[in-house]
């Protein structure tokens, strides 16, 4: 597996934040920060994240060759992101150096609560899991094809999602993968899709899995999801492979082409923070599929059972990584899936198109 995208340094901060109403968000509410005033942050947790990070750590845990492609600056938390995916061992030799930029970083405000995975106790309070994010791009959102030498990166399955102004790279990507018969997965953010939708919409043919979650898919496919089976045929038209759509915790809906699959979540139990639960599903799905063997050349005739085995897969991964603080803290390990007792259970609706 190659991974290609983002990695980034994130820093987790908890603190007595006020919370108020503020109705020009979705939420309805806003963290208050007095200005000029130093406010205390209780806890606080260093971690790595990004789509190709994140994703290369279930990869890697989950039994898979992996290497991870993205770009950092030439600065500290650029190589503490290489430290900690040479620690999972991943292979880093193709992140490429900025030395111009600096390396992406992310601060993610923690909304209070004491059921963190800082605290070992266990207890039974409250807590969304929702964060405010302030993202500086940085060199993540540089990465350009003129960064890769292509021929080093043969392998039967590319994970993609691009950031930034290295969304330009997906056509050359898709092309080569092709030539080569790597079966690509592909998790376009929000921002691609607003910047790039024809473009993304004429590649679907090229692809073997694409995962969004509904509000990508409106946007997408400029329908809304509220006409959910409207949304499914158009992209099941328009591409080969396997189409998940996610919406948090009330779940799943996948389709294969000929049969929709829905399920629900597994019960956490504790939900701590939310970040990276897409790329640990979007991830563990792929991981899923490789563990039955798919790729490019043999996913048109997919069993029933593979997509079963990467529903639960998938969702596991994103169960367990929303119980922990960052993005990858609590990214199942082979073992820890196929040993699992909790993870043995998911209900699953299968319903032929």
């Amino acid at each position: 597996m190659v991974t290609i995208g983002s990695a980034t340094r994130d820093a987790f901060f908890e603190g007595d934040f006020p919370l108020v109403k503020w109705p020009k968000t979705e939420s309805g509410k806003a963290y208050l920060f007095p200005f000029g005033e130093k406010l205390e942050a209780k806890k606080v947790f260093f971690t790595i994240g990004g789509n190709a990070a994140n994703a290369s750590v279930t990869f890697t845990r989950q039994g898979f060759k992996t290497a991870c492609i993205a770009k950092t600056g030439n600065d500290v938390s650029g190589e503490e992101i290489r430290r900690r995916l040479k620690k999972e061992g991943i292979e880093t030799k193709f992140i490429v150096y900025d030395p111009g930029m600096s390396t992406s970083y992310s601060v993610l405000l923690l909304e209070k609560g004491p059921s963190t995975s800082f605290d070992k106790a266990q207890d039974k309070s409250l807590r969304t899991g929702e964060r405010t994010i302030l993202n500086y791009h940085g060199a993540g959102g540089n990465l350009k094809i003129d960064d890769l030498n292509l021929k080093n990166l043969s392998a039967r399955w590319w994970y993609i999602s691009l950031a930034g102004e290295s969304d330009t790279m997906l056509k050359t990507l898709l092309k080569f993968a092709g030539d080569k018969d790597i079966a690509v997965a592909f998790n376009p953010s929000g921002y691609h899709i607003k910047h790039k939708r024809p473009e993304i919409l004429s590649s679907l043919g090229k692809l073997s899995f694409l995962v969004l979650n509904e509000e990508e898919a409106a946007l997408l496919t400029d329908i809304p999801f509220k006409n959910e089976k409207a949304v499914f045929k158009k992209l099941d038209r328009l591409m080969p492979g396997i189409l998940a759509i996610t919406d948090g915790r009330n779940g799943v809906t996948v389709s294969d082409g000929k049969l929709i699959y829905k399920t629900g979540i597994f019960r956490e139990k504790k939900l701590v923070d939310r970040t990276g639960a897409g790329d640990a599903f979007g991830s563990g799905f792929v991981a899923g599929l490789m563990r039955h063997g798919v790729n490019r050349k043999n996913i048109s005739s997919i069993k029933p059972e593979d997509i079963s085995y990467a529903i639960k897969l998938a969702t596991a991964n994103a169960t367990s990584v929303v119980e922990k603080i960052g993005a990858t803290e609590g990214t199942l390990r082979r073992n820890e899936f196929e040993k699992g007792k909790r993870w043995r259970s998911l209900k699953l609706d299968i319903i032929r198109i």
